[in-house]
């Protein structure tokens, strides 16, 4: 089996399609998770130029630099921790040092890669997950602030506000009154 890693990979239904896509060109598809899948040799009638190409008719794309699949994963790693609450970081645990535990690099490596490809910081990426996932949950009502601030690690529901008021331009209240659908897909954060 060959391990692809695939960018814009963030949910399970792009796993879904990407193993649906992936299958109709005739490869055998394992292991699919989220920026990953695992394939058997190509058939004799497909390229990897297929393979790119049903993958970016479908907005996604292969990651075939070593640097850009540690930013892809470093990505994935953190979609996983606060869009789908996967909770492998320890609790007393910041981003930085989950990062360097889950990806064996010091956090100022992974930092200056990430930057430099995403042209954003890791903690920008990080609040603006943090505020996407806030969004959403606003827009359900299904949780207060403060259960929303706890399951973030916010320090607290000021902090939560302040940085959701800096990012979104209005408070979660206003937001929650609103009932805006301005929510971001997080391919393009």
């Amino acid at each position: 089996m060959t391990t692809l890693m695939i960018r814009n990979m963030v949910c399970n239904r792009c796993k879904r399609v990407v193993r649906d896509e992936l299958e109709t060109l005739g490869l055998t598809v394992g292991r699919v998770d989220l920026g990953e899948v695992e394939i058997g040799e190509l058939p004799p009638s497909v390229t990897m130029d297929d393979v790119r190409r049903v993958l970016q008719a479908n907005e996604f794309d292969l990651v075939e630099d070593r640097r850009q699949s540690l930013v892809e994963y470093t990505k994935v790693l953190l979609i996983n921790e606060i869009q789908h609450l996967k909770g492998d970081r320890l609790p007393t645990e910041n981003i930085s040092t989950f990062l360097e535990r889950k990806l064996g690099y010091e956090y100022s490596y992974l930092s200056s890669l990430f930057s430099a490809s995403e042209g954003q910081t890791v903690e920008k990426y990080v609040i603006a997950l943090k505020i996407e996932k806030v969004k959403e949950w606003l827009r359900y009502g299904e949780m207060t602030l403060s259960e929303m601030a706890w399951r973030l690690s916010y320090s607290s529901v000021q902090h939560l506000s302040n940085q959701f008021r800096q990012v979104v331009g209005q408070t979660p209240g206003q937001f929650r009154k609103a009932a805006q659908a301005d929510r971001r897909s997080l391919d393009t954060l």
